[in-house]
């Protein structure tokens, strides 16, 4: 079998594996994963995009779970060494480790995220980019998180959150926030939408 058919079939096998931990872990703490399958490609994708890897600093990724996004991150050209890595599921945290060893892996709440990063980041944040289930929490848990973040984000970098949700997890009226979104990804299982907020 030539090279790229058995990657190919090796990615896929891994994909599935995913599918069944998610599947698992969603069935056991639905309102903690907050997802029934990892993030699509695609959707992977359009959430790293809006990082720039030149862009100094530390890249904070938010309930990365499997690791599709860190994986997007990576192939968007931001060394392995910068991702911080904030993840709840001590199974997942393992799967991380194994996946990108370069990374530093944090078990923990990210709703507790200035505490957990207090002796990590020692310079703003490039980005950071969340997968969290933000709608399982109220308006006002979500601010407290969103503000958290600005606060490690260097100037004009981005906070990336998708929801598959029709309305922003974070409302646009915030004060001194400016917000873009991207189109609908109905390539994703549910489809999704990703929503970029940055300080004004």
């Amino acid at each position: 079998m030539p090279t790229q058919s058995l990657q190919r079939s090796q990615k896929r096998i891994l994909r599935l594996d995913d599918e069944v931990r998610f599947i698992r872990s969603w069935l056991e703490k639905p309102l903690v994963v907050g997802a029934v399958t990892p993030s699509g490609r695609v959707l992977a994708r359009t959430m790293a995009r809006y990082v720039d890897p030149g862009r100094p600093g530390p890249v904070i990724e938010l309930g990365p779970g499997t690791g599709p996004v860190t994986e997007a991150l990576i192939e968007r050209g931001v060394a392995p060494d910068r991702l911080v890595l904030v993840e709840f599921n001590p199974t997942f945290c393992q799967l991380l480790r194994t996946r990108f060893p370069d990374a530093t892996i944090i078990q923990g709440d990210a709703y507790g995220m200035s505490r957990l990063l207090a002796d990590v980041l020692h310079r703003p944040a490039a980005a950071i980019l969340s997968g969290l289930p933000l709608f399982t929490k109220p308006l006002r848990t979500r601010l407290r998180l969103f503000r958290d973040c600005l606060a490690l984000l260097a100037p004009g970098a981005p906070f990336v959150q998708f929801t598959y949700a029709v309305v922003p997890p974070i409302p646009k009226s915030v004060a001194g926030v400016r917000v873009e979104a991207s189109e609908r990804i109905w390539m994703n299982l549910p489809p999704a939408r990703v929503w970029v907020y940055r300080k004004a």
